[in-house]
């Protein structure tokens, strides 16, 4: 190659060199710092657009798995009310029984009577005050819940709840009238007794079912958004070992150009020399 004063082609060539390993060695450092293998779209445009997918779905996901832990609460809450109100109508009964012995008198039976009638008040109560953020859960005045558990659209995304199938007022559940203030009243009370527990039974079950469903749930929505981090972070996290490894080359190359581009900036110099 021939020894040129006006244009330095060796430096100019060394200076590219210099500017494309310097870049990669940025790229590797942004890479390595951020622990992500795509920093910009341009380091693979395809699989930015499917890692943001994924990153969409997973926190959709995420999200599901809070309405449905939400929708457990609110079930919890119901099934709370109804389980304090089969412990009232076990006490009932157990006054029914003890009321229509022959062993106690009409006295004692007035006594049991003022007991038994502040339980179904209670019972009352419970059922109207039992609510999840605003919504009457146990006196039939509820409505239709609908839980989002999935990341999309869809009736196969939807658990539905509704509330205004469980009523367990004392009107509803068939105690309002009864009363063991004599032995005939206990005696018939007590197949009343026996019907109202059987049907708050039966509504706790179905809410024990929703729950359990619920449960369910939330324990595929967890292993749908882990799958879904786990194949993220396969497109987009940095390897480590070998983004190091790339960084330690670019500056092995760069510290050579450095010292390659001081002998290239020389050349004039010599060819001047010559001159002179």
């Amino acid at each position: 190659m021939g020894l040129r004063i006006n244009t330095n082609i060796a430096s100019q060539t060394v200076q590219k060199n210099l500017r494309e390993v310097s870049s990669k060695g940025q790229d590797s450092l942004e890479k390595l710092s951020s622990g992500k293998r795509i920093t910009k779209a341009a380091d693979d445009a395809a699989g930015l657009a499917i890692s943001k997918n994924l990153e969409a779905t997973t926190k959709g996901l995420r999200q599901a798995t809070r309405n449905a832990n939400d929708g457990i609460s609110l079930v919890q809450t119901a099934e709370g009310g109804l389980n304090e109100t089969s412990n009232i109508l076990t006490r009932l009964r157990e006054l029914t029984v003890q009321a229509s012995s022959d062993t106690i008198g009409d006295s004692e039976r007035g006594f049991l009577d003022k007991e038994y009638q502040q339980l179904t008040t209670e019972v009352d109560r419970i059922a109207q005050s039992t609510t999840f953020n605003g919504s009457n859960l146990l006196n039939g005045e509820g409505e239709q819940k609908d839980i989002q558990v999935g990341a999309y659209d869809g009736e196969q995304n939807r658990i539905t709840f509704d509330s205004s199938a469980t009523n367990a007022t004392a009107d509803a559940i068939g105690i309002s009238s009864t009363s063991v203030a004599s032995k005939d009243d206990a005696l018939g009370s007590m197949s009343q007794i026996d019907s109202a527990i059987e049907m708050v039974s039966g509504q706790r079950a179905d809410l024990g079912s929703i729950q359990s469903r619920l449960q369910s749930t939330v324990s595929n929505l967890e292993v749908q958004a882990l799958n879904q981090d786990a194949a993220r972070s396969v497109i987009e996290d940095v390897d480590v070992a070998a983004e190091s490894a790339k960084m330690a080359s670019s500056n092995v190359i760069k510290q050579a150009g450095v010292a390659t581009l001081s002998q290239a900036n020389g050349i004039p110099n010599a060819a001047l020399r010559l001159v002179g």
